[in-house]
């Protein structure tokens, strides 16, 4: 078991944070963020805002546009429900803001729905010049943080876990902003994850490999712009049947935009989209990825009932 992808993202913080040109925001959760360890390198570029997520938000726009990089890190529920904010300071601005939402999803676990981000790649990929990233593993994580922060212009949001996740990706690991990529070869069925639900659909590839059945894994970890044509590249070459999983609102996220994708483009893909249908609850991750059929094992039972279909 690797590293959770929000600790990732602060020591990632702290490798960027030698340019002067980045400064960190943080509304009152700086040690659950790991945004901490930016302020112990660099106090003089962290501000500290407290529990007013939407100031801080316009506080990160007004230094973007200022000429700054602005990383502003709060729970990704708390970063959702301030989308008016977040639509009119950093989104029809344009402004140069890296919105940080961590303790994404059912996989926070016990603390229960009030802390559940399910609604938010819905809500910021329905902003038009959104880039929306999340990584799979820590190393996609800070390479994905080097990219924002090197090269990327203009608003982005990053989704990340406060769950530990295995490493998905090999050493020397390539981020390629707006690309799928392909972690698992087979042509039976094809498994869409991003996230902490890229591990799950490659366990279930190794229980599908029991029962002779051979399941392409594709991890999709921009989610805005989405790469359509790879997308229905990797449907195609699996007959048009696809899977996605994804801890989030069955609406607007993966599983949306991955169906998209395939009509859009008139592949005929028979798409079974697994995730949350309903508010959060308590429990463990393991518990809650079991309850709402987004573990491994529900995502074997899904890709075999198609394969098999």
């Amino acid at each position: 078991m690797g590293k959770a992808t929000r600790e990732a993202f602060g020591e990632a913080l702290v490798e960027i944070g030698s340019d002067p040109k980045h400064v960190v925001l943080d509304g009152d959760l700086m040690k659950s963020n790991f945004t901490y360890l930016f302020k112990e390198a660099y106090p003089e570029r962290f501000v500290e805002c407290g529990i007013a997520e939407s100031n801080m938000v316009g506080v990160a726009a007004g230094l973007a546009l200022s000429g700054k990089v602005a990383w502003a890190s709060s729970f990704s529920c708390f970063i959702a429900g301030r989308l008016e904010t977040v639509r009119m300071s950093v989104g029809y601005n344009e402004a140069n803001v890296r919105i940080a939402g961590t303790h994404a999803g059912i996989g926070i676990g016990d603390d229960g729905a009030s802390q559940m981000a399910l609604e938010d790649v819905a809500a910021m990929r329905a902003l038009p010049n959104m880039a929306v990233i999340q990584p799979a593993d820590a190393a996609e994580t800070v390479a994905a943080v080097k990219y924002l922060a090197d090269e990327h212009v203009g608003p982005a949001f990053l989704r990340l876990t406060r769950q530990k996740l295995d490493d998905v990706n090999g050493e020397g690991y390539t981020f390629e902003f707006g690309k799928v990529v392909k972690l698992r070869e087979g042509s039976d069925v094809c498994v869409f994850g991003s996230g902490a639900t890229v591990q799950e659909a490659l366990r279930a590839a190794d229980e599908l490999a029991g029962d002779g059945i051979e399941a392409c894994v594709v991890n999709v970890h921009t989610l805005a712009p989405l790469d359509a044509e790879g997308i229905v590249r990797e449907a195609e070459h699996c007959g048009g049947k696809v899977v996605t999983v994804e801890d989030h609102n069955v609406v607007g996220g993966l599983g949306s935009a991955v169906s998209e994708a395939v009509a859009q483009a008139g592949a005929g893909a028979r798409v079974t989209v697994l995730g949350c249908r309903d508010y959060g609850q308590s429990g463990t991750a393991e518990e809650l990825y079991d309850a709402y059929g987004i573990s491994a094992k529900h995502v074997a039972e899904a890709a075999r009932a198609l394969a098999r279909g």
